[in-house]
């Protein structure tokens, strides 16, 4: 029998996650809703503007503005959720037909469709508040990710590889980090940009490939499914062209020695994940997406000291 804490999980949720633990029973559902019991995906969300407010810092040769990073985690919360939300509104029928989706708040029928669009609102208005907070020009920039957020639910269904489309939505922050410093934009911050869609490709085919054979049956397309027996080598790749292309940003604006050893770091940790990786293994998959937020920590570290450190010297 389900103990208390279990009852309305979502399938992938890290068992006993502070959702089910603390919260009060009528809020767990619309926490699920918003995936505030599967961090993982606000700190993909966020990675990509906190590395490209810490390369600014490395340009104008001063840490990163702390203020700017807040910012931005916050807006990764809310508008993760607020996407989540709008993807799970609209994927319903699909999520009830997926074994690992199933549980998920609106097809186990924990929140109904009206409230979930009111939910997805209110999440929607913080994210306003957030980018208010920014210059005139990173306003506007920011609201040109709404288009790709709105289509990337419906890739799925047209092309073979939405993921593609993920890492267009999820890594904007790439942008927006450098213009809250700068007002503009430079090579550098839209090399990061390319980059971290890189990034995005490959980890969230490691992702796809937990619901590979649920998605054949019901006509899902995914990433997993077009590169099939040569994921390890298509993960391999896009994982090298990240490297690469944050390689040349770093150099691009100035960064240094630790600037260089963090991104080393990084891409260790990427071809850990790529030699490692089993494709037959749902929670192997599961295990190596997630710990893209620790690989995310290696290549900000390398900025942020290489911020702090440089004009010391």
């Amino acid at each position: 029998m389900a103990t208390r804490v279990d009852q309305g999980r979502v399938a992938d949720a890290p068992v006993k996650n502070f959702v089910d633990r603390t919260l009060p029973e009528a809020l767990r559902p619309y926490a699920r809703l918003a995936r505030l019991d599967r961090p993982i995906g606000w700190w993909l969300l966020m990675w990509p503007g906190w590395w490209s407010v810490a390369l600014a810092g490395v340009a104008a040769g001063q840490p990163p503005n702390v203020w700017h990073l807040a910012l931005l985690m916050i807006g990764s919360i809310v508008m993760r959720g607020a996407g989540c939300t709008y993807n799970d509104i609209l994927d319903r029928d699909i999520d009830a037909r997926v074994e690992r989706t199933r549980s998920r708040p609106i097809p186990s029928g924990q929140v109904k469709v009206e409230a979930a669009m009111l939910f997805m609102l209110a999440q929607a208005f913080v994210g306003l508040a957030v980018v208010l907070q920014f210059n005139p020009f990173t306003i506007v920039l920011a609201f040109g990710s709404l288009v790709i957020v709105a289509l990337y639910p419906l890739a799925k269904r047209v092309i073979d590889m939405p993921q593609l489309i993920l890492g267009f939505a999820f890594s904007w922050g790439a942008l927006v980090g450098w213009s809250a410093t700068f007002g503009s934009l430079a090579a550098a911050p839209v090399l990061i940009y390319i980059g971290s869609i890189c990034w995005t490709i490959g980890y969230d085919t490691i992702y796809a490939h937990q619901d590979r054979r649920d998605d054949a049956i019901i006509g899902v397309r995914s990433s997993a499914r077009l590169f099939a027996n040569n994921s390890k080598l298509a993960v391999g790749v896009v994982y090298a062209a990240a490297v690469t292309l944050f390689a040349v940003a770093t150099g691009l604006a100035g960064g240094g020695v630790l600037a260089f050893l963090g991104l080393a770091a990084f891409a260790v940790h990427l071809a850990r994940q790529v030699t490692r990786l089993s494709t037959d293994d749902p929670a192997a998959c599961l295990d190596a997406f997630r710990s893209n937020r620790w690989a995310g920590w290696l290549f900000f570290a390398g900025l942020v000291a290489d911020s702090v450190v440089a004009p010391l010297l």
